[in-house]
């Protein structure tokens, strides 16, 4: 199964108690549906799924596929430190109905190529799904080369796409291009859509970010997969300030999460402990930025 085009990594909202808020999460489902985008992406990292229990992961994938009910694709993060935990939850996600599953390499002391490879093929060999492999070294602690992820490609037949999260991923999807040697690879870029034009440019197929305006990141991509760079263009570049803005480390799904309170989407913007609140002097700055960008 081929996927490209924009893939929005899906938020979890929680009630005030610091439950989960599955209606708000249908919200949001309906909103980036309604935006256009070719697929869903549950339990990524930005998800906040490092906080969620196992009943909760299953409460939240099973809510998902059950909302989406066929109307685009649903990837669902499966990334463990260990091979059978990996194999858990990408079993879990295919019997919940999910199209692919998205895995980082997992972390460990001193993980090598060999190590990496052998761990998607295990998965792929245990469980039949396609596989987005992660390239986000933040997560796993370790940086995959181009070569490695072409590796990968090459000798593991379900994970033919990537999520590149490894700054500049713009110069890294052409590296990774080049060493495909005309292979068949989906590049998704990621980062918030703060390089999305460029990572197109360079070779990229789609986005696969949270964002909470994904209608713009659907133009871009439909624009210049039509042949409109320049139109393209005229679409990413006033959204980059606000893109920037959202995309702050460690406060990036604090704001998301308020942007889509503000859009109506989820009744309480919340963060997980410990993750990073809204101060009133970023809050101001939200104001100011959406407002500029005519939000």
């Amino acid at each position: 199964m081929k996927l490209e085009g924009v893939f929005s990594v899906l938020p979890t909202p929680f009630q005030p108690n610091g439950d989960l808020d599955l209606d708000s999460l249908k919200r949001v489902i309906d909103l980036f549906i309604g935006a256009g985008v070719n697929g869903l992406t549950a339990l990524g990292v930005t998800s906040e799924v490092a906080r969620m229990n196992d009943q909760e992961r299953v409460q939240v994938l099973e809510t998902v596929v059950k909302h989406v009910n066929g109307r685009v694709h649903v990837v669902a993060g499966a990334t463990a430190d260990g091979v059978r935990t990996c194999i858990a939850y990408t079993r879990t996600a295919r019997e919940a109905g999910a199209s692919a599953v998205m895995i980082s390499p997992p972390r460990m002391a001193k993980l090598n190529s060999d190590a990496v490879v052998r761990h998607f093929a295990a998965v792929a060999d245990a469980v039949e799904i396609g596989i987005v492999v992660q390239d986000y070294p933040p997560v796993s602690g370790y940086a995959m080369e181009p070569w490695l992820l072409v590796r990968i490609a090459r000798e593991v037949a379900a994970a033919q796409t990537i999520k590149l999260e490894d700054p500049p991923t713009p110069f890294k999807t052409s590296r990774i291009r080049e060493a495909a040697q005309g292979m068949e690879i989906g590049i998704f870029g990621g980062l918030g859509g703060v390089f999305l034009l460029e990572e197109l440019m360079a070779g990229a197929t789609g986005a696969m970010t949270g964002f909470a305006y994904p209608e713009i990141l659907v133009e871009i991509v439909r624009r210049y997969h039509a042949g409109d760079v320049d139109g393209a263009a005229a679409v990413f570049y006033p959204a980059v300030p606000l893109m920037r803005f959202e995309f702050q480390e460690g406060l990036g799904m604090a704001i998301r999460k308020e942007v889509l309170r503000r859009r109506g989407a989820i009744a309480c913007a919340d963060i997980r402990p410990p993750g990073a609140r809204l101060d009133a002097t970023t809050a101001a700055a939200l104001t100011r930025v959406l407002a500029w960008s005519g939000k």
